[in-house]
């Protein structure tokens, strides 16, 4: 099913902020999610987060085993991904580095 985030795609180039702590790191990180078949799950770094009912108070999606509250939207060219509510530090995966550059000079 395609939703606002997936766009019909089965892996994108996304940006996944842990509003709980950190994601191995950093606060915010721009990198490849998967999506189950229905789109209300994200697949990231082992990662299941699962779509938040109703929406939450400080996320979108949730990590089915630790419950914390995630925030992922789609890559900004502008570079303006973090979350309104507060700025964090962001890391680009390595295997998604070209893939932002690209983006970025399009």
């Amino acid at each position: 099913m395609e939703t606002q985030l997936n766009r019909g795609l089965k892996r994108r180039l996304m940006y996944v902020e842990n509003k709980d702590g950190d994601i191995d790191g950093a606060g915010g990180r721009i990198g490849w999610v998967s999506f189950s078949k229905s789109g209300q799950t994200v697949y990231y770094r082992g990662r299941v987060l699962a779509k938040v009912k109703g929406g939450g108070v400080r996320g979108n999606f949730f990590d089915s085993q630790t419950r914390e509250e995630y925030w992922i939207s789609g890559v900004k060219t502008r570079g303006s991904n973090t979350h309104w509510a507060e700025h964090v530090s962001v890391v680009i995966d390595p295997d998604a580095q070209d893939a932002y550059d690209a983006l970025k000079s399009a």
